[in-house]
């Protein structure tokens, strides 16, 4: 089978033949239709996160189930499903046993532990893979495996109460989910964003209101909760003036900068930064669900296989309007 292999740190991607794996007990062989590229791809190419190479990267993947290993009883051949960060875990340790299998140290992650779906076909175990709705196609589908799963954790984590104010920071690859699902919601919503390109979009998609930074966010009244998903550490910092007392700074961009906030905002404010990933696969179920009736639409560029290197190049640059997804 085809399939795209990152040789070694910072290496460029390439296509190559490789030999198409065979799924063992309770695991499933899924031939892929469509994988997501997420920035996170990039920071495993250079070497910021860990990563095993030469290597297949993808943790966005979709497609439906060609083969089953033995002990599979809850897939059935043909079915259409996509497979999240975390496929497995111990289910022997402290985390596994209070169903918060994202902190297993011996968990099996897409395109860590196992195969990434930049390929033709790739194994997942038989627990990791989530049914796709039938409503929505393997190019929509995708992007929500990931980015969707993201930030639908987090604005679920956050709590936001009735009438309380979301407000999400950057309007890209992850921040144009955001807002929609917090607008889908009923919150009302605000984006922060530089880009004057982006506004009007920023309103279709539910903002009530657009502003362009923390100072701005705080003159309309503040946020309950900000969904801080941009790859800026200095974007990110400059909005937290813009929580309101008792207010929850969501952070979910990744970005090497030591993190900083004021002791006023956070005393005072009574101010609480959490850190969020996919807290749980329940998230994932509720942001295929949301999806799927049309309160979400996911953006998305196309790309051919055969055109993964100007895929990942532009991916890299930011210059995909907003998920880049790999067709086959």
């Amino acid at each position: 089978m085809r399939a795209v292999i990152t040789p070694e740190r910072d290496g460029k991607w390439k296509l190559d033949e490789v030999e198409r794996p065979k799924p063992k007990e309770n695991q499933v062989l899924i031939k892929i239709h469509a994988s997501g590229i997420c920035y996170t791809d990039v920071h495993q190419t250079k070497g910021e996160l860990p990563v095993q190479y030469p290597c297949i990267l993808g943790h966005e993947p979709v497609g439906e189930i060609v083969e089953l290993g033995s002990g599979v009883r809850s897939r059935k051949l043909g079915e259409r499903v996509g497979v999240p960060w975390v496929q497995a875990s111990c289910q022997r340790c402290e985390w596994c046993l209070r169903d918060k299998n994202a902190f297993c140290r011996n968990s099996f992650g897409t395109s860590a532990q196992m195969q990434g779906g930049h390929a033709e076909y790739m194994v997942a175990w038989a627990e990791g893979t989530m049914p796709i709705p039938d409503q929505l196609s393997y190019e929509e589908a995708a992007p929500i495996f990931c980015a969707g799963y993201t930030v639908w954790s987090g604005l679920r984590l956050a709590e936001p109460q009735p009438a309380e104010r979301v407000a999400v920071i950057g309007i890209g690859g992850l921040g144009h989910l955001a807002l929609q699902y917090a607008a889908a919601c009923g919150f009302p919503t605000i984006a922060i964003t530089h880009s004057a390109d982006k506004k009007k979009l920023a309103r279709e998609l539910g903002a009530e209101y657009v502003v362009s930074n923390g100072e701005e966010l705080a003159a309309i009244g503040g946020a309950d909760v900000i969904l801080a998903t941009s790859n800026s550490a200095a974007q990110t910092f400059d909005c937290i003036q813009g929580l309101r007392p008792d207010g929850r700074f969501m952070v979910m961009g990744f970005y090497s900068e030591p993190f900083q906030i004021s002791v006023v905002d956070l005393l005072f404010k009574r101010a609480r930064v959490i850190g969020s990933i996919q807290n749980g696969i329940q998230y994932l179920y509720e942001a295929l669900d949301i999806a799927a009736r049309g309160k979400v639409k996911v953006m998305t560029e196309s790309f051919a296989f055969d055109d993964v290197e100007s895929a990942y190049s532009r991916v890299e640059k930011g210059d995909v309007r907003f998920r880049a997804v790999l067709t086959f």
